[in-house]
């Protein structure tokens, strides 16, 4: 349930119309009201204050007080305090669950459910209003109209949703069926979304994911080895149908550009600042320069939180790569690293890892799946008595 609740406080609240109609205050104090409604939950299981320690919170931890410490100048108003508070309480709530971080896969199921709940919400609206949930004006590209999420929120939950069940497939963690019923129609509306960036990224993490696994596993082996024939044959076969579908309709510039993005990027790098400024940054906004997006986790970090902060978030995935290089293979490893190679593709041109995030989420459950498990933790202790 605190997992749910925590998946809720990081779906958006953007200008998505709605079957029925609702105010963004009610939508920000649903998905603000969840996080305090987890983090009681969590206080009120582990009222010892048990926690694990972890290398990837303890930075995260950091990045909290670099995110206050920017936000403290007040350059980007009272906003940016609320968003540290926000950002310290879901940090606070996470270290409240690392008690049960065992180095198991019972955290990959529960973000599966969660996201998959969010996902039927999206399929209830397609089939309710198919027009509705695939606008013109989105380039009918499938949207959430039940809650209001954008094509690339529902891209990113349903490439995380098939990614991971595939994964767990290659593992021997679940079954065929489970494939059918919960990655087969996330992989459907992941097409829908038209999104390219979680779709490049699911392909690239899941072989990846898959070669931890092969030389422990013959089912890895034979299905990654199919899968790259097989992609290679279609990728030849289907060119041209594939090369329309990734440039969406847009022009050779709009293509080049990311949409749009290389402009914002631009103006955002060519900005003059203080030394202040490209040190600490400007204080958590709302992921916006000059009224756009900025759609990118590293100049969105060094924005806000200035050169300090990107070499914690950078700190941050070192922390989750040499963890994974000091497990063996596993199932809870191989979902791991298919988090993280998907999450640094996406990064790209996603925010991340600088605020309270549904990436952040991911490479959270990463963390709580790359701690040793408690046989581990005993041998360990056991040996250092010796």
């Amino acid at each position: 349930m605190i997992w749910g609740l925590l998946v809720v406080n990081t779906l958006g609240s953007l200008a998505v119309d709605t079957i029925v109609p609702i105010p963004r205050r009610v939508l920000q104090v649903i998905t603000m009201g969840s996080l305090a409604v987890a983090f009681v939950l969590a206080l009120l299981l582990n009222r010892r204050l048990r926690i694990r320690p972890n290398a990837f919170l303890l930075l995260l931890s950091l990045l909290v007080v670099a995110s206050i410490l920017s936000s403290s100048f007040m350059e980007s108003g009272f906003g940016a305090l609320l968003r540290c508070a926000r950002l310290a309480v879901f940090v606070a709530t996470l270290w409240l669950l690392t008690r049960w971080w065992d180095g198991g896969i019972s955290f990959v199921r529960h973000h599966i459910r969660a996201l998959s709940a969010v996902l039927a919400t999206v399929a209830i609206g397609l089939v309710i209003s198919p027009s509705m949930a695939m606008p013109a004006d989105f380039d009918s590209r499938l949207v959430g109209i039940i809650w209001p999420i954008t094509a690339t929120q529902v891209a990113d939950y349903a490439a995380v949703v098939a990614g991971l069940t595939l994964v767990l497939w290659l593992a021997r963690a679940t079954t065929t069926r489970s494939v059918v019923l919960i990655a087969g129609p996330a992989l459907v509306m992941l097409l829908l979304t038209h999104t390219r960036t979680a779709t490049i990224a699911m392909l690239a993490a899941i072989p990846v994911a898959g070669l931890t696994l092969a030389l422990t596993n013959a089912r890895a082996r034979k299905t990654i080895a199919t899968i790259t024939v097989g992609a290679a044959v279609l990728a030849i076969a289907f060119s041209t149908a594939l090369t329309a579908w990734f440039q969406r309709g847009q022009d050779a510039e709009l293509f080049s550009n990311l949409t749009g993005r290389q402009y914002v990027w631009d103006a955002l790098l060519a900005q003059e600042r203080t030394v202040r400024e490209q040190l600490f940054g400007v204080g958590l906004t709302d992921k916006s320069f000059g009224g756009d997006p900025i759609d990118s986790t590293w100049l969105a970090v060094f924005h806000e939180q200035g050169i300090l902060g990107v070499s914690i978030v950078a700190l941050m995935l070192l922390a989750l790569v040499f963890a994974m290089a000091a497990r063996p293979p596993s199932p809870a490893r191989a979902c791991a690293v298919f988090l993280v190679v998907y999450g640094v593709i996406a990064s790209y041109t996603q925010v991340a890892l600088g605020d309270v995030t549904g990436y952040l989420l991911h490479f959270v459950l990463a963390a709580a799946l790359l701690v040793p498990a408690a046989s581990e933790q005993r041998s360990l202790h056991s040996f250092d008595r010796a």
